[in-house]
């Protein structure tokens, strides 16, 4: 009995609850903090799949114009697939369509369908049949 008395009156040392809950405020002001300087880098990594998939479809449509003689409007007859969107549960951050077409050319266009800064833009890629991509609206 004694013994157990002795481990019970053993004092082990360890944190309080106030002292866990000053540290996690802390922790949670410093993100608050650094949350805005990081959304820029956020919104430019995303849009790295817009670059992808408008280089991807534009790839696929020099196959389909070598092929036939033309650019197509339509992505199902180039073989390109576009992922499921996030608003629809999906991954993708972006809606790939096909906007221009011509005799020789051809314009596709990436949108995303989420506002990565809040600020009410939604950014948006083009790319043409000469492979330039420009950013027409920045997020």
């Amino acid at each position: 009995m004694k013994l157990l008395n002795k481990a019970i009156s053993k004092q082990v040392k360890g944190f309080t609850l106030p002292e866990v809950l000053v540290v996690l405020v802390i922790i949670g002001i410093l993100l608050l903090i650094a949350l805005p300087n990081l959304m820029p880098l956020i919104s430019k990594a995303k849009s790295q799949e817009a670059q992808l998939q408008l280089n991807h479809l534009h790839s696929l449509q020099k196959t389909h114009f070598y092929m036939h003689s033309k650019y197509n409007e339509e992505l199902s007859a180039v073989d390109f697939e576009q992922e499921l969107l996030v608003s629809d549960g999906g991954k993708a951050n972006y809606r790939i369509e096909v906007v221009e077409v011509g005799p020789n050319t051809f314009k596709a266009r990436a949108t995303a369908v989420v506002d990565f800064d809040g600020d009410g833009v939604f950014n948006i890629w083009e790319i043409d049949q000469d492979k330039n991509l420009v950013e027409v609206t920045k997020d």
